[in-house]
């Protein structure tokens, strides 16, 4: 008898490296932003004002970038739980003491 791939595992496993990349992703436009805010903190006043106003449309991707991080974190969570789930259920439909 030949048992194939658990897809149910591959899924789960497929969801925490896709919730990592959106954890690495938003993180990086977070530290993208970080690092753009700090050098224009070492610019003059005038050039901050109008720098502002690009900073006002930055702060939604922002948020977004923080939703998107903790998005990515429940799906990696998520995907763990369903390839324990399916490990354990492979261990329970199998009768591999026999």
């Amino acid at each position: 008898m030949e048992i194939s791939g658990n897809t149910a595992f591959y899924a789960g496993l497929s969801t925490i490296q896709t919730g990592q990349n959106r954890v690495d992703q938003a993180a990086g436009q977070i530290a993208n932003t970080t690092i753009e805010r700090s050098v224009t903190s070492q610019s003059s006043e005038v050039q901050v004002d109008r720098l502002l106003s690009v900073d006002r449309s930055q702060q939604s991707d922002e948020a977004r970038n923080i939703v998107d991080m903790a998005q990515g974190k429940h799906q990696v969570e998520l995907g763990a739980k369903v390839a324990k789930a399916s490990d354990e259920m492979l261990g329970t439909l199998i009768d591999t003491f026999a």
